[in-house]
């Protein structure tokens, strides 16, 4: 049965943090919510579809859409938006919280975050794993791509990007990130994260003010000559001059500058040289992502060349790998050709929706039409904010604070752009 609903205020705004007088406003909204039978909120064009399953996706649609599905067996409670790909006003672009490399803030700011003068946010869901305490609270798991800036390597788990001529995918993504040293050796570095203390890390102004970090050494490098330089973007080598060596950490992180550091461990075993010394940073990546301008990670890929993968039994004692089977909340990217998918279901709520394991989110992904998709971060953090307003009802009772999203951009001109051109792809850019 399709229902539509005619424009109401979202009663989920009530739930913006975790106190307890908050939270017991929030759960009696849902009880009142579930007990007059009003399993989603919706406005404008959202579309409920209560006890069917999702169905195939057919082409020629050129508008956003957002959709609830309803499936007793569960019983569930799915969160759909349908993107245009193509010819379409809409583009598909990575968000970290506060506009850095660091921090944690909710769904919704991330998403008004990236309004301009150019484009709108219509549509988003949250992203990566992530550090959720600590100086380097908001730390991704893995890769993040924010307008073709490197802002976090890959550490060889799945990632989603969108590359140079529009076209998605998702795979494990090695960092072949590096420095080469006066005497021509590499080591291979971290970028914009918790530095080890046998290890080295590059920062960058994406980072914030100072590298935060404790004890070590740490070089400030400056651009060689006029050679490339910031920002970082991946597939590419950046000549180096070193301006300056610090013996403590925590450096400022100086508008124009990069800093390597060293771990207290290896600092002591390196060999010294001077400022001046002639450094090369590259960010080579396996494969080459040379030219993406987004991509997030998550994990793992649910459908690749439209097959659903199946994930069986781990044999292995931790909450990692024992979560795949299991029921929690769930958020997922998809596609197909004509079409990306943000997808989240709710969990952990009895009578509304237990949630699935990734067998059960990957068929319902293939139901969808997809033939490609990949798992994100799910159980607390997932949230689906479409035209406003979070549509989804997350476990906690409120909207978690994450470290990044994906975020559905429309163009403020409806103009199409040149014929070749797809969601996620600014034509206007080299």
């Amino acid at each position: 049965m399709r229902l539509r609903l005619r424009p109401m205020k979202s009663t989920f705004g009530l739930r913006q943090n975790s106190n307890r007088g908050t939270a017991k406003l929030a759960f009696q909204a849902r009880i009142e919510c579930l007990r007059k039978g009003l399993w989603s909120l919706a406005i404008g064009l959202a579309v409920i579809n209560q006890g069917q399953s999702a169905p195939a996706v057919s082409s020629g649609g050129t508008d956003l859409e957002y959709n609830n599905y309803r499936k007793p067996a569960g019983p569930w409670s799915i969160h759909v938006v349908r993107v245009p790909r193509g010819k379409s006003p809409f583009q598909i672009q990575a968000v970290h919280a506060g506009g850095t490399a660091l921090g944690l803030s909710r769904l919704s700011d991330q998403a008004t975050l990236v309004d301009s003068a150019l484009a709108r946010p219509v549509a988003a869901i949250n992203g990566d794993f992530y550090q959720r305490e600590g100086p380097y609270a908001g730390d991704p798991r893995g890769l993040q791509i924010v307008e073709g800036e490197l802002v976090s390597a890959p550490t060889g788990g799945a990632s989603f990007w969108i590359d140079a001529i529009g076209e998605p995918h998702a795979s494990n993504t090695v960092s072949l990130v590096q420095v080469t040293w006066p005497d021509g050796t590499t080591t291979p570095i971290g970028l914009n994260g918790n530095r080890r203390p046998n290890a080295i890390e590059l920062y960058t102004p994406a980072l914030g003010a100072s590298t935060r970090t404790a004890g070590g050494r740490e070089l400030i490098l400056e651009q060689k000559g006029d050679g490339l330089w910031l920002p970082l973007r991946p597939g590419r080598t950046y000549p180096a001059r070193v301006r300056e060596i610090r013996q403590t950490g925590n450096t400022p992180i100086l508008p124009g500058t990069l800093v390597l550091s060293e771990g207290p461990t290896l600092a002591m075993t390196r060999s010294r040289f001077e400022a001046g010394a002639e450094l090369v940073i590259s960010t080579a990546t396996l494969p080459s992502l040379r030219g993406v301008k987004t991509a997030i990670s998550g994990g793992p890929v649910l459908i690749r060349d439209g097959k659903r993968q199946r994930f069986n039994t781990p044999n292995a004692e931790s909450y990692q790998f024992n979560s795949m089977m299991e029921r929690h909340p769930r958020s997922a990217i998809g596609w197909n050709e004509n079409y990306f998918f943000l997808v989240e279901v709710d969990g952990r709520q009895r009578n509304l929706s237990v949630g699935m394991t990734l067998n059960e989110l990957a068929s319902f992904l293939s139901e969808l039409g997809c033939s490609g998709a990949m798992n994100l971060d799910g159980g607390g953090s997932a949230t689906l904010w479409y035209n406003g307003q979070v549509r989804n009802h997350p476990c906690d009772g409120y909207e978690r604070p994450v470290a990044n999203s994906l975020v559905v951009l429309k163009k403020k001109s409806a103009a199409p752009g040149p014929a070749g051109t797809r969601a996620g792809v600014d034509a206007a850019r080299p």
